[in-house]
C-alpha cells in the first residue's frame, strides 16, 4: 500500500497544476516563481478513522546552466519515512533543466525506486528539429531508445507543473474541461481535467486557504488507472501552490497535505489569517 500511497501522491502532485491549453499560453514568460523556492508536502493514507503519515514530498527550484544556457533545475522527490521503509522502501525522483524565460525543457530525467523495483527515463528535447530522443530502462526490461516528434504544447510532466503556474485561470469557467498533452513513458498523451471553481480548504494543521479546484478525468493506462476519483486545491494567488491532493482508491484515500514553502516569488495572498 506505501508503494501506490506515494505513487499516487506524487503523479498527483505533478499532474495537478498541468492546465495548458492552445500555443499562446506555451508561450508564456515565467512571472510566478524564481530561483531559490522550495514546497514541502506530507503524504497520508486514510483507512477508516486512522490516518497514517507515510512520506513526504518536495519541489525544489535551483539556477544552473544547461550546455552553456541560463537554465532552472527543479526537482520533485517522493519518500517514505525511514520507519517505514523496512515495510516498502519508495524513492522516487524527477529533475529537469528548462531556459529561464518560457520554461521550454532541454532535458528530462527520473528515477523510480519502490521496493526492489527499478526504472530510469532521460528525455533530451531537440528545439531546432522539434524531436524527443528517449532512454527508458525498467526492471527486467531492455533498454529502449526512442525517437519521436515533438508534439507543440506538449511537456514532461515537471515542466509542465511550473509551466502551469503562469496560467490566467480568469480564462476558464466552473465545469469547464482543460486539455493537456504529456509526455508520459515515451509516450505523448492528450488528457484533460474539470475546474471546479474556487472554494476555501483547510489542511491538516488547520490553515485555510483561498483555492482553485480541480478534478482529473484521467485515462486508463497513462499515469493513473482508469476511475481513480481525484481532487486538488491549489491557491487562488500568483503562487498557484497545491494545498491538497485527495484521491479514493479500493480501501481509504490518500492525500498530499501541503507543510511550508521557501522562497517564493510572491507573498502567500491565498493564506486567511485567523482572527
Amino acid at each position: 500500500m506505501l508503494n501506490r500511497l506515494l505513487k499516487i501522491v506524487f503523479s498527483a502532485l505533478l499532474l495537478c497544476a498541468s492546465l495548458l491549453s492552445g500555443q499562446a499560453q506555451c508561450e508564456d514568460v515565467n512571472e510566478a516563481f524564481q530561483h531559490g523556492e522550495v514546497v514541502n508536502y506530507h503524504a497520508y493514507y486514510n483507512w477508516g478513522f486512522i490516518w497514517l503519515n507515510a512520506g513526504h514530498v518536495s519541489f525544489t527550484v535551483d539556477s544552473t546552466r544547461y550546455e552553456g544556457k541560463p537554465a532552472y533545475q527543479m526537482k520533485a522527490h517522493g519518500a517514505t519515512y525511514k520507519s517505514y521503509d523496512k515495510l516498502y522502501r519508495v524513492r522516487d525522483t524527477f529533475e529537469v533543466y528548462t531556459d529561464t524565460l518560457f520554461i521550454e525543457p532541454f532535458a528530462f530525467k527520473r528515477i523510480t525506486n519502490e521496493g526492489s523495483k527499478h526504472a530510469s527515463y532521460l528525455y533530451r528535447f531537440d528545439h531546432e528539429k522539434r524531436f524527443i530522443s528517449a532512454k527508458i530502462q525498467k526492471e527486467d526490461e531492455e533498454l529502449k531508445n526512442l525517437t519521436f516528434p515533438w508534439k507543440a504544447c506538449s511537456f514532461d510532466i515537471l515542466t509542465m507543473v511550473y509551466k502551469a503556474r503562469n496560467i490566467d485561470f480568469s480564462l476558464y469557467s466552473p465545469d469547464e474541461k482543460i486539455p493537456i498533452s504529456m509526455v508520459v513513458d515515451g509516450e505523448i498523451h492528450d488528457i484533460y481535467i474539470r475546474y471546479l471553481g474556487k472554494e476555501v480548504i483547510k489542511n491538516r494543521d488547520g490553515r485555510r486557504f483561498n483555492c482553485l479546484k480541480f478534478s482529473p478525468l484521467l485515462v486508463e493506462g497513462t499515469i493513473f488507472e482508469s476511475g481513480e476519483d481525484m481532487t486538488v486545491w491549489v491557491t487562488d494567488d500568483q503562487n498557484r501552490i497545491p494545498i491538497i491532493v485527495e484521491a479514493k482508491i479500493l480501501i481509504g484515500s490518500v492525500k498530499a497535505v501541503f507543510v511550508g514553502a521557501e522562497g517564493l516569488r510572491h507573498t502567500m495572498t491565498a493564506e486567511i489569517e485567523k482572527k
